[in-house]
């Protein structure tokens, strides 16, 4: 049974790997000399993980690096690089350009569309090793670290000065922030904080040919012409290996509060949101959304309850909201009020809600939604679609993507369990969850290419946050127009014009 499940695995991927691997060029193999030269390169022996000569690892020790968390994309790759300084980053790709080897920069690899994974045997460098704070001002809050730094590590760096970090995310402990730029991660503060865009100062990028570009600006104000960094967050390590992040971090809130609601219906999500936006105004730092399947997932998979069966009894969805201010006074009195309001409507707008009391009591809270991703991977196999729609369709996507499986017959000979929605109301982004007995070509040919051309209907995008990989290469049409996709091709063709960098992945 485990062998049929796994051959049913690879065979979604290995569509995905053979669409994106016929449109890369001419590519050498790592073979024993390259491996030898990259000792060479590298200070370190353990630097290099190879099952070719001299290094003779072992299988098993490249399983980490060639598999996806989801266990959705598998490669080949023979050799992984750990270099410790983006000068030996900046001698790889130079050897690797020159040799026309392809490569595939790997952070945390906690991605979901397959964009750190090889797609066959590409050389991985692995920015692990890179993983030293380099400066952190107390006062400004601008944070300059390698690209290989864990989330939370800089987290718990920077807590003891008073300030957090403007990205958080489910794999906080383990994504590394170098590829939370390359992918442009959102994540749950983007509501009050906005995204890397906005947060990243500057960025230090081995280009592919190994010249390093230093634009590791740790000012607000540059207006200096072109800002070329803006490139590289979110290019998914197809033009160039981010080595380096300068980043402003806010100030850590001195007062934190959340809440749960049951709303019992989904047309009650806007009027909350509207109300909770009036009410909070500069205070409110998330507003999460959940539907009721996604929430007795969570119960289900080990999550404590927040009220009794019988209160939310008819809930059709729940959303949880997060304030984050200077004086708990202030922000309890705010909060009472919209409680206040919404429970005075005359329509009803919520069940019932819980209001967080203690620490632990707000860390169960938010656990039920942090946990969703987990509680999805323990029900079965999940086709995710991260999806960016207007916030008053989100349970009509959901529905639709439902219908569609009912009516091919999905749902009711058990092939698909549960078709759930959650996500971020703040900025219009749909977590889309089919959960699925197992991998196989009937219900990703369902749903592909049905659920981006319902997006497309919204004029919204196929990737709200996890970027396009290997997954999405042939639907990025439903969300750029092919002079878009030109100009992105003539923008990755003149930083790498020998397309060694990541091959597959983001472009056809």
């Amino acid at each position: 049974m485990l062998t049929i499940l796994r051959q049913n695995i690879w065979r979604v991927a290995k569509r995905d790997f053979s669409r994106a691997w016929a449109h890369t060029s001419s590519v050498h193999s790592v073979n024993e000399q390259d491996v030898e030269h990259f000792t060479k390169i590298l200070s370190s022996p353990s630097s290099v993980i190879s099952t070719l000569s001299p290094s003779f690892s072992s299988s098993s020790d490249l399983e980490n690096f060639n598999a996806d968390w989801m266990g959705k994309y598998k490669g080949h790759a023979t050799t992984v690089l750990k270099p410790r300084t983006t000068e030996e980053v900046s001698k790889i790709l130079k050897y690797c350009w020159e040799r026309q080897i392809h490569v595939v920069p790997q952070g945390g690899n906690t991605g979901l569309v397959g964009g750190s994974v090889p797609i066959q045997d590409e050389l991985v460098i692995s920015l692990s090793n890179l993983s030293k704070v380099r400066s952190f001002d107390p006062v400004s809050g601008i944070l300059v670290a390698d690209a290989g730094c864990v989330l939370e590590s800089l987290s718990e760096h920077i807590a003891p000065h008073g300030f957090i970090m403007p990205l958080d995310l489910g794999a906080k402990g383990s994504c590394q922030i170098g590829g939370n730029v390359a992918t442009n991660a959102g994540g749950l503060r983007l509501l009050r904080y906005g995204s890397l865009h906005g947060t990243v100062l500057g960025l230090e990028v081995v280009l592919p040919d190994g010249t390093v570009l230093d634009q590791l600006s740790t000012m607000r104000k540059d207006n200096t012409g072109y800002d070329l960094k803006q490139l590289f967050i979110g290019s998914e390590g197809t033009i160039g290996i981010i080595t380096g992040v300068s980043i402003l971090t806010p100030p850590a809130p001195k007062s934190t509060n959340n809440v749960v609601l049951a709303l019992p219906s989904f047309s009650n999500v806007i009027p909350v949101f509207k109300a909770t936006r009036q009410h909070l105004s500069e205070v409110l730092s998330a507003f999460e959304y959940f539907d009721r399947t996604a929430y007795d997932l969570a119960l289900k998979h080990g999550h404590a309850a927040p009220f009794p069966a019988e209160e939310v009894e008819g809930a059709e969805c729940y959303v949880l909201l997060e304030t984050s201010g200077g004086k708990k006074e202030h922000d309890d009195e705010k909060i009472n009020t919209l409680l206040e309001t919404i429970l005075s409507d005359e329509d009803s707008l919520i069940l019932t809600g819980t209001l967080s009391q203690s620490p632990s009591q707000f860390a169960s809270l938010w656990a039920i939604r942090e946990g969703l991703t987990e509680a999805v991977s323990k029900e079965g196999k999940a086709y995710k679609y991260d999806i960016s729609v207007p916030v008053s369709s989100f349970a009509e996507v959901v529905g639709t993507v439902r219908a569609r499986c009912e009516e091919k017959g999905l749902i009711s000979r058990g092939l698909v369990k549960h078709v759930i929605g959650y996500g971020h109301v703040g900025d219009g982004n749909l977590h889309l969850n089919v959960i699925a007995t197992e991998y196989n070509d009937e219900v990703a040919q369902t749903l592909e290419p049905f659920v981006y051309e319902v997006v497309a209907s919204h004029r919204g995008s196929i990737s709200a946050e996890h970027g396009i990989g290997v997954m999405k290469t042939h639907a990025l049409k439903y969300s750029k127009d092919a002079i878009s996709r030109q100009w992105m091709r003539k923008i990755k063709d003149l930083f790498d014009s020998k397309g060694i960098m990541n091959p597959g992945k983001v472009l056809e």
